[in-house]
This record gives structure tokens, C-alpha cells and sequence, in this order.
């Protein structure tokens, strides 16, 4: 970084003071994760320098024989941890993956029948600030108001009476396992394709700590960080028989030349994900949800379904006289970071809203595990119980620094950011 120091101090600062906030911070945002530094190293390679429309042994470029070997590594990576046929490691983003299924599936005005955002669905499923609203039409399923779980009857009655072209599983804040099977058989009986948007769960799934949609599913599509800690990106799964289909609705459908430094850093995650180490971590994020949903649950907290069974947990303040825009503030000034969240049936606008999602995947790469899963539980039930104690919040602080040296993230890299730092008087 003696470079970047040297050549734009102001955003060597900003990033010299972004990674003491991540470090020094616990992020408990449940899309949020930490990639290795052998996958930063990929993603701020020379790779970025090349462009390379199209797809391996079909560039519209020359000089593309090394960016074939990256992204047929990540492709025959990805197809093996999913145990899948086909797949595109191209996508920008989730989004864009779900915007290239759309695009191959359909035609605008279809209907489509997806989640609803304010129960756990996602933008991209057909929010009317999304394409997907704009372009589409949406119907929504949402969870029932007895158990805050999906209503698959629900999924049932509306798919026989709108006969959806697409059915949309997957969701972004739902912290119970989500039945596949159930949804292809819905499909299956209206004529309907299924798609499956993992992006919350691929690591769990990966790591079969969640049951797989790829037996049921039509189309999957996923982000490439969150549970599964690569870098910000996107892909597309699917059987053969979609994929060039798939492939042109990517390029050059929607997106030009491909990032190959993503591509290449999600090859490396991609290769840490096949590793013994990954399942354990996965199984480690589950147990850490339980726990923290637990010690919640005894400090009298209330959870959207009563708990959770994968990497987040939606703690309801409706009844604590507090909102998840005021929750997320104090967590946030004690050093843990979460993200206010929507409820199911919800009161209070989504700028506002009434509860708090919580989630584990970036502890617990820190290596976090029972016992201050217990310990972190407590202090966000004391915060959360007593918001305006200044000399509480700043116990606590305190005391989430600690933690954090305890468990210390990138710290080579910091300490060559204070080296950097020192060196140019900075």
C-alpha cells in the first residue's frame, strides 16, 4: 500500500480507517462476511487490467488464455461444490443474476410469484423500485401471521389462481429452512418455473447445513459473499440444457466484459469452499445462531419465528418501546454492527422499522464460538434494554474491543497500513 499512500493519501485514510473499523468492530450484519486475504490478493490482481467479453474459447478479445483458466476453475469449482451441471460465474451481482434468469424465462408483463420483501423476499423479486416490479408482474406470497413461517398453502392457492411463468424461493431475512421440494411440486402442478436465489444461504448449503435447491430448482442464482466468503459478485445455476440461454441474457444481454479479478478471486473462495474447514466453519455459524437466538430468548427478547435455523436471527423491538433504526444506532456506538430490519405485518416504515437482523458469518470467521456467542447475546439484551445509558454503552464498547484483539482479523495487513501510515507522515 506504499503506493497508495504516497499517490492519494485521502483514500489510503479512508481505507486505512475502514479496516480498523472492521476490525475493531463486531459485524454481525448477516450479509456480511470476511473473505481470506489469498482471495483480496486474487481480486486486486493484474486481472483487472484485461478485458474479456464473451466466454472461455469464444473471447471477443485476444489475449485471453489466461482468463480462460481462471474462470474454468471457477466454473468446474462451483459445479462441484453444488454438485450442478451448469453454471456462470459472470454476474456482477445477485441481482444481475436474477435479472438474466428473468430475461431468459420471460417476457415483460409475466407474472412472476415471489416473496414478499416486507416478510423476507428480496428488491430483485419484485419490489416496484426494482426492474423486476417494473417490468414483471408480481405476486406475493408472505409468511403466516401464527408462525411467521412461509405459508406454503398460500404459495399453493395464488399459483393456481395467477399461474405464475416464474416462482421465486429464497428470501433475505428468513431465519427458517425453506422447503425446495415444496415449491417445485407447486411449480410442477401450475406449469410453473422454479427459481431458487440462495444468496443468503449458498455457504450453508454448500456445506450441506441446509438442504440444497438444486434438485428442485430450475435456476439458482447467488451472491458469491455473504455465507459462502467470496468477493462481492454474483452466479447462475442451472441444468445444461439452459445454458446458452443463460450465457447470451449475461453477454450480451446485460453486462459487457466480465470482471476477471472477481472472477478470479471467486475461484479461490470457491476452492476454500470445497475444503474440510469450510464445512466446519458452516456448522459453527449455525451453532453460534442458536446460541445467540437463545441468549436473546432468556433476556426477553422476542424472535420472527420463534428462533432460527440457519446464519441470522429477527429480533422484534415492537414491544420494547424502540425501534430498529434507534436499535441499530446504539449497537452501532457499543461496536457492534447490524442492520435495522422490516418484521412480518410490520407497523413502522422500512427507514424506520421494527426490528433488528442479526447475523454470524463474520464473527465466527473471527472465530467466535459458544461462549461469546452467550457473552455478545447478553450485551446487545443490555443495550437493547437500556439504549440512552452512555456509561453502559461505553462498558461495552470497552468490551467488544477486547473481544475483537482477542480475535484478531487482517492483522498483518493493519500492521502494514500503521508502516505505511508512518512512512509518509500520514
Amino acid at each position: 500500500m506504499f503506493n497508495l499512500s504516497r499517490t492519494d493519501p485521502e483514500v489510503f485514510r479512508a481505507l486505512k480507517a475502514e479496516i480498523e473499523r472492521q476490525t475493531g468492530q463486531l459485524e454481525m450484519i448477516a450479509s456480511e462476511n470476511f473473505v481470506s486475504e489469498a482471495v483480496m490478493e486474487a481480486e486486486g490482481s493484474v486481472f483487472m487490467n484485461k478485458y474479456a467479453e464473451g466466454y472461455p474459447g469464444k473471447r471477443y478479445y485476444g489475449g485471453c488464455v489466461n482468463m480462460d483458466t481462471v474462470e474454468e476453475l471457477a466454473i468446474s469449482r462451483l459445479n462441484r461444490l453444488f454438485r450442478s451441471e451448469y453454471a456462470n460465474v459472470q454476474p456482477h451481482s445477485g441481482s444481475q443474476a436474477n435479472m438474466a434468469v428473468y430475461f431468459s424465462a420471460l417476457k415483460p408483463g409475466d407474472t412472476i410469484l415471489s416473496m414478499n420483501l416486507a416478510h423476507g423476499g428480496h428488491l430483485s423479486h419484485g419490489s416496484p423500485v426494482s426492474f423486476s416490479g417494473r417490468l414483471f408482474n408480481i405476486v406475493h406470497y408472505g409468511v403466516s401471521r401464527e408462525t411467521e413461517t412461509i405459508d406454503y398453502d398460500q404459495v399453493a392457492d395464488l399459483a393456481r389462481k395467477h399461474k405464475p411463468k416464474l416462482i421465486i424461493s429464497g428470501a433475505s431475512s428468513y431465519p427458517r429452512t425453506i422447503d425446495f421440494a415444496a415449491f417445485r411440486s407447486i411449480s410442477s402442478e401450475v406449469g410453473a418455473l422454479h427459481m431458487t436465489d440462495m444468496a443468503h444461504i449458498a455457504g450453508l448449503v454448500a456445506a450441506g447445513c441446509h438442504p440444497s435447491p438444486i434438485p428442485h430448482a430450475d435456476f439458482v442464482t447467488s451472491t458469491t459473499h455473504k455465507t459462502l466468503r467470496g468477493p462481492r459478485g454474483g452466479f447462475i445455476l442451472s441444468d445444461t440444457k439452459y445454458g446458452k440461454m443463460i450465457n447470451s441474457q449475461i453477454f450480451p444481454g446485460i453486462q459487457g466484459g466480465p470482471l476477471m479479478n472477481i472472477i478470479a478471486s471467486k475461484a479461490v473462495a470457491f476452492k476454500e469452499a470445497l475444503g474440510d474447514d469450510f464445512r466446519a466453519y458452516q456448522q459453527q455459524v449455525v451453532t453460534n445462531t442458536r446460541i445467540l437466538a437463545e441468549t436473546l430468548t432468556s433476556n426477553g427478547f422476542r424472535l420472527v419465528s420463534g428462533g432460527s435455523d440457519n446464519h441470522l436471527v429477527l429480533v422484534d423491538l415492537s414491544g420494547k418501546n424502540l425501534t430498529g433504526a434507534e436499535a441499530e444506532h446504539v449497537l452501532e456506538q457499543a461496536g457492534i454492527t447490524v442492520n435495522k430490519n422490516s418484521i412480518p405485518f410490520d407497523t413502522q416504515p422500512p427507514t424506520v422499522t421494527s426490528g433488528v437482523r442479526i447475523g454470524t458469518p463474520a464473527v465466527t470467521t473471527r472465530g467466535l464460538k459458544e461462549k461469546e456467542m452467550e457473552e455478545i447475546g447478553g450485551h446487545i439484551a443490555e443495550l437493547l434494554t437500556a439504549p440512552r445509558d452512555a456509561g453502559l454503552i461505553s462498558r461495552v464498547q470497552g468490551r467488544i474491543r477486547e473481544i475483537c484483539r482477542e480475535f484478531p482479523l487482517y492483522g498483518d495487513r493493519l500492521r502494514r497500513y500503521e508502516e505505511c501510515s508512518v512512512s509518509t507522515g500520514g
